[in-house]
């Protein structure tokens, strides 16, 4: 059955140049683009990298286009700038109701926490079907309970559980998948390593970790097997320039 992608989306723009001399009127570099670089970006990443593992999956998002560009040096990969636009306008979630939702094999809510999803959205998906990955920039709580696996990272974990005093933990531990960055993630109090690879870049690096695990947990059905080839899919990724496809 197809797999069902839920969230904010945007277009990732990367506008690669150099610089090589100040500007006489103000104490900035001069940017001279070369070439540009697009890609569908947060739950449209998610969308993507499973459709290119070869999973059908539909994406339900936002109709307006919200873009972030950034300007990067070409030789150092270094980012000059970035500049967001679109989110102010982002539309909320239409059409969502239980049978929708009965039509697909699993569904994977991909959060950025920019309007398109709330709290109650959420906690309606998470109540209506059996099978749910959720990767939220909202901070943990109840609205996430009924989900099957929770994907958070360090610093997310600490916002949610550190932070603030958050009765969630209790429910949410053994549903939580942690990334680490370059030191792989755990679940479970179980740690699952990645090998030391040249980082170019990690935007989008989360979307396609996500997209790795659900593929390969619905292929196997086994979480440790998912965690790994999670593991294997971001890695390959930050090896690349910009936000890539699997």
């Amino acid at each position: 059955m197809k797999i069902l992608v839920i969230g904010d989306s945007c277009t990732d723009e990367y506008i690669y140049g150099r610089c090589e001399r100040m500007c006489p009127d103000a104490p900035v570099p001069v940017f001279v683009p070369l070439h540009q670089k697009e890609n569908k970006g947060m739950a449209g990443n998610v969308y993507q990298n499973l459709v290119s593992l070869g999973l059908p999956a539909v994406l339900k998002t936002n109709n307006n286009a919200v873009v972030k560009t950034r300007y990067v040096d070409e030789k150092t990969n270094h980012m000059f700038l970035r500049v967001d636009s679109g989110e102010e306008k982002i539309s909320r979630i239409k059409g969502l109701t239980a049978d929708f939702l009965h039509g697909f094999g699993a569904v994977v809510i991909s959060d950025y926490n920019k309007g398109f999803l709330s709290e109650d959205d959420i906690q309606f998906i998470c109540e209506n079907h059996p099978l749910i990955f959720i990767d939220t920039k909202k901070i943990i709580g109840d609205f996430c309970q009924r989900g099957t696996f929770i994907k958070i990272n360090h610093e997310e974990h600490k916002r949610s559980f550190e932070d603030i005093k958050n009765d969630s933990e209790s429910w949410a531990k053994d549903k939580l998948i942690i990334t680490l960055g370059s030191k792989g993630c755990t679940h479970k109090g179980t740690s699952y390593l990645v090998d030391r690879v040249e980082i170019k870049d990690t935007s989008g690096a989360g979307d396609t970790f996500l997209a790795g695990l659900v593929y390969e947990y619905m292929a196997s059905g086994d979480i440790h097997k998912a965690m790994e080839f999670a593991n294997s899919c971001a890695t390959k990724v930050v090896q690349m320039k910009g936000v890539n496809v699997i």
